[in-house]
């Protein structure tokens, strides 16, 4: 097959606004012709796919899917809640946060991988869903989470079927207690993270630059006040005291009792179980929290 010029690809692009590996496929398909090789793509869905790429996609849905030890979770986002409430979109983030399953949670990984039933890999069902449905249609992210003993506990909020919802919490916990009590215990945490949206697992994990733009903010605003070095010091700690209780989660108050921060709350739980509990790790999807730059579209 003979070789196909960048700049062929180039103009096909500019034509399409198909991605270049599509355009080069199309080209190769056609011998090069440039008018067979528009037709190529519009059979196969990709140029009607790819002029909704830059559309909003402020609707969508966030998935979780769970084996014993692990759990992934998704999210799709989609221009209408009319497609997010459909079955065939919904079956479509289900089956993505399955696959997601046998990955390491990287997106690049599961766009590879082939979508059941279909003899496409997920790009190309992501193309051929965008180009039936009408909508631009992105997978912003995607994670996994596992644990060698103890569970990863899941929670969706605002459900439009199981598993599938607007908000979407991941909770690992690493013990050799009762799994059904980590499982009751994982569930209320991940309900808690999906309320008050922690940054940090604990305050050694705050980021430094972070740590450090709120501790010369607050210093500022301290010696605004015309009170005495030492005074300033005090005041900066209690402040930072209060910006870990926002933003770390094992220095939160509880959401379930107003009272407890979760770091007591696991304590009081390992002594009930028997056994230490460990927050290995946690993630909170919010629909819509990553933007359209951000987003990867299969595109």
């Amino acid at each position: 097959m003979a070789e196909i010029p960048a700049a062929l690809v180039r103009e096909l692009r500019q034509k399409t606004n198909a991605g270049m590996m599509d355009c080069k496929k199309a080209l190769a398909e056609t011998a090069g012709d440039m008018e067979s090789a528009v037709d190529w793509l519009r059979k196969a869905g990709v140029a009607a796919a790819a002029q909704k790429a830059g559309r909003a996609t402020a609707e969508g849905l966030v998935g979780v899917a769970h084996t014993e030890h692990c759990a992934a979770m998704v999210e799709v986002s989609a221009e209408t809640d009319f497609l997010a409430r459909h079955e065939a979109f919904q079956q479509f983030v289900r089956t993505l946060a399955e696959l997601t399953l046998t990955t390491t949670g990287n997106i690049a990984e599961v766009q590879t991988l082939v979508y059941p039933g279909a003899g496409r890999t997920v790009s190309e069902e992501l193309t051929y869903m965008v180009a039936t449905t009408g909508e631009n249609i992105r997978l912003c992210r995607t994670c996994v989470l596992s644990v060698s003993n103890g569970i990863v506990a899941s929670y969706v909020h605002n459900t439009a079927a199981p598993a599938l919802g607007k908000i979407g919490v991941l909770v690992a916990l690493e013990s050799q207690g009762d799994k059904d009590g980590l499982g009751d215990l994982g569930r209320y945490v991940a309900m808690h993270i999906a309320a008050t949206s922690p940054q940090f697992l604990d305050i050694a994990s705050v980021d430094t630059t972070a740590l450090a733009r709120e501790r010369d903010i607050l210093t500022a605003q301290a010696m605004a006040s015309g009170k005495p070095e030492n005074v300033v010091a005090k005041i900066v700690e209690g402040r930072l005291r209060k910006y870990y209780e926002d933003v770390v989660l094992l220095e939160q108050v509880y959401v379930i009792d107003g009272e407890s921060r979760i770091a007591k709350v696991l304590e009081t739980a390992s002594a009930s179980l028997g056994a230490h509990i460990h927050v290995a790790g946690f993630r909170r999807f919010s629909l819509g929290e990553v933007t359209v730059r951000q987003s990867t579209s299969l595109l």
